[in-house]
């Protein structure tokens, strides 16, 4: 995976938190920046999907994972699904060409 480098402006109480954090974890300050980054991701891709904004796809995409895996995060976060009948057709669809 190709990185980039990214400079950001945070106040001193969110670089103190993220510093103690990392020093916790025995980890860089970069380390925890991309696991939160991360994990935002995911929360915005939840979020996204329980106000309807975002397909089971989109979110997946948002989140940076399958649709699987989305699939299990939601249920791990007791998220009711809110497929349409259109993404049934379109799960359908993408099993026929599996099969």
């Amino acid at each position: 995976m190709a990185t980039k480098t990214l400079s950001i402006r945070i106040g001193d109480t969110d670089y103190k938190f993220l510093s103690s954090l990392a020093k916790e974890e025995n980890e860089d300050v970069s380390k925890k920046i991309r696991e939160l980054v991360d994990l935002g991701r995911v929360m915005l891709a939840i979020e996204k999907y329980k106000k309807s904004e975002a397909s089971l796809e989109k979110a997946a995409h948002i989140a940076g994972v399958s649709i699987a895996k989305m699939m299990d995060i939601l249920k791990e976060y007791k998220i009711e699904a809110n497929l349409e009948y259109e993404d049934y057709l379109k799960s359908l669809k993408t099993l026929r060409k599996v099969w």
